[in-house]
Formats: structure tokens, C-alpha cells, sequence
């Protein structure tokens, strides 16, 4: 679950921003409001988005975003603004994205999407596990799929094969911010490493088949297109 903050002087737009993440499909967030620069860096917490507004009253938001930098390299930050003059001020900050006021929902979205899109991407994405082989540390990219088997949850690598002490359910969902999908009710699987869908069938870059249930196919095979757009789209970019 991605933990977001959103710190706007102006409590409607906390709201409706609030609102906006909280009716987003794609994932589910932990979300935490502020109401001037000075409340959340007293709090110094860590967070993987912050919408920040940059024209408050007190600390504004380009001080704000430099005092949270001292303490957090890795949040990316969406500043929310009315103005369109400020890009050069938050370079220092190196922010992730801008948005006008007012905020749009699509807007709001397309960051959300840019963020679920790198934070699957980032190389250096490390994610740590309590299986029954002990406590394990593992590379996003390097997990395939988990699969729910004789009542345990097997997490298939690139390297061996462990077990997850907990229910698949609970791993599909965790996995949604990390490009993971259900293809089925016993698996989750990295549409990172998915190599080719034929039929209801899901081909593995291991050469694993994962079965596609007829239910999901259509929300599948969607995620799939939508994951290999942005991925195409930023290779453009770069």
C-alpha cells in the first residue's frame, strides 16, 4: 500500500484531492492530510507521494519540499498549483509532476499512473518477504508470480521457488502497486515477466503457463496493454 500526503492551506482542495485518490481503480492508498508546510515537516514522515501546494501561507511549498528533501530523497513530489511560473523555482526539489488549479480528476490520475509505472520500473526496487525460509529481501523484477498451492502461497523467483506466510489474497492486493494482476483466483503475477497471453492461457518469461480465468481475462489483458504502453512510452522518453 503506496502512503500518500496531501498539504493544501485550502481545505476544499485537500478534500477534493482526498476524494479523487480515494475513487482511484488501481490501486489502494494510505492517505494523510496536512494544512501548511510547517505541520508536515514537524512530522517529518515518510511517504511515497506528496500533493504539495506550493502558494501557502507560512513555509511555502517550494521551502516546504527542500526541508522534506533533508529527510526524504525518495517521496516524489506533485506540486499543485495556480501558477504556471514556478517549474524553475522547485528544480532543486526535483519534482515529480505539477498540476493546476483547479485539479482535475484525469490529472490526478495520470500521476498516479506515472507513479505505479516507475515505482515497477526502478531497478533498485527491493521488496522483503517472511517466508517459512526466513525473512528474505528480493528485487522486484525478479519475482514471476505467487501461486496459491495445498493451502500455502509459493512465490516462484528467478532464482528458487519460497513460501509466503500469508493468504493470496492479501498478496494480490499488496502486489497491485507493484504491476501485479490476478489472472486467476490462485495466482498473482508480475506483468513485467509475462512473455505472451494465447487463449486463457498466461506464457511466463520462465516458461511457466499460468492459467487466465474467462472472468478476469478482459481486466487482464487490459492491465497487460496498459502496463506495455507506458513501459513503450517511457522507453521513448529515455
Amino acid at each position: 500500500m503506496l502512503k500518500i500526503a496531501i498539504c493544501d492551506d485550502e481545505v476544499n482542495i485537500v478534500n477534493k484531492i482526498k476524494s479523487i485518490i480515494e475513487n482511484y481503480q488501481k490501486s489502494i492508498f494510505e492517505i494523510q492530510t496536512y494544512n501548511s508546510g510547517e505541520e508536515i515537516i514537524k512530522e517529518s514522515k515518510n511517504f511515497n507521494i506528496i500533493f504539495l501546494d506550493i502558494d501557502m501561507n507560512g513555509i511555502n511549498g517550494i521551502e516546504t519540499g527542500k526541508k522534506i528533501r533533508e529527510y526524504d530523497k525518495l517521496v516524489k513530489i506533485i506540486y499543485v498549483t495556480n501558477y504556471t511560473d514556478y517549474t524553475s523555482s522547485a528544480f532543486s526539489v526535483h519534482a515529480f509532476g505539477y498540476i493546476l488549479k483547479p485539479v482535475k480528476e484525469k490529472e490526478i490520475y495520470n500521476q498516479l499512473d506515472e507513479v505505479l509505472s516507475y515505482s515497477h520500473e526502478e531497478s533498485s526496487e527491493i521488496l522483503e518477504f517472511n517466508t517459512t525460509e526466513g525473512n528474505i529481501r528480493i528485487d522486484l523484477k525478479d519475482i514471476y508470480y505467487f501461486e496459491y498451492k495445498l493451502r500455502k502461497v509459493i512465490m516462484t523467483t528467478k532464482d528458487c521457488t519460497y513460501t509466503i506466510k500469508q493468504k493470496i489474497s492479501e498478496i494480490g492486493k499488496y502486489m497491485e502497486q507493484y504491476g501485479f494482476v490476478m489472472p486467476h483466483k490462485s495466482f498473482s503475477v508480475n506483468l513485467h515477466n509475462v512473455k505472451s497471453v494465447k487463449g486463457y492461457d498466461i506464457y511466463m518469461m520462465d516458461e511457466s503457463i499460468i492459467p487466465l480465468s474467462q472472468k478476469k481475462s478482459t481486466q487482464f489483458r487490459q492491465s497487460l496493454n496498459i502496463y506495455l504502453s507506458n513501459k513503450i512510452e517511457r522507453s521513448k522518453r529515455g
